[in-house]
């Protein structure tokens, strides 16, 4: 078996999913080609070199036209399930994402010796940012 490498999200506009993703959440560009109106995009984030997440427009050759409605407007609800970004500080990287216009759906919260926080892309998918536990909240108490 091989490694995954590519996993999509669905979002409403690549131009906008390419700027919050690389210019907001610090992101770099993996791939970016197009063949006619479709376009592979894919970003990664700074540690996984080996991991791509693709920011792929719902429409053909994949999909008809109405599905692809569908499919964005399911994405806007927040319906589709959320993505988790490993952070060494949640507060902090919080506090930076906030002062550049990210929209969070929940303030850093601590449990199970975690701290995490919730915001939603431009498309309306959501993430979970998740500050790892510390080894004595691990432990068995």
């Amino acid at each position: 078996m091989s490694n995954v490498n590519v996993v999509g999200l669905y979002v409403r506009d690549q131009g906008e999913a390419l700027d919050f993703y690389v210019n907001t959440l610090g992101f770099r560009v993996h791939t970016d080609v197009g063949n006619g109106d479709y376009r592979w995009l894919t970003v990664q984030a700074g540690g996984d070199a080996g991991f791509q997440l693709g920011l792929f427009k719902p429409g053909p050759p994949v999909h008809d036209e109405a599905t692809a409605q569908t499919l964005q407007q399911m994405v806007a609800k927040g319906a589709m399930p959320p993505l988790v970004l490993a952070v060494d500080d949640c507060r902090a990287a919080y506090e930076q994402l906030a002062a550049r216009g990210v929209e969070f759906t929940q303030e850093p919260v601590e449990r199970y010796g975690a701290v995490d926080a919730g915001f939603r892309d431009p498309s309306g998918n959501g993430w979970k940012m998740i500050q790892a536990a510390t080894a004595d909240a691990r432990k068995p108490q």
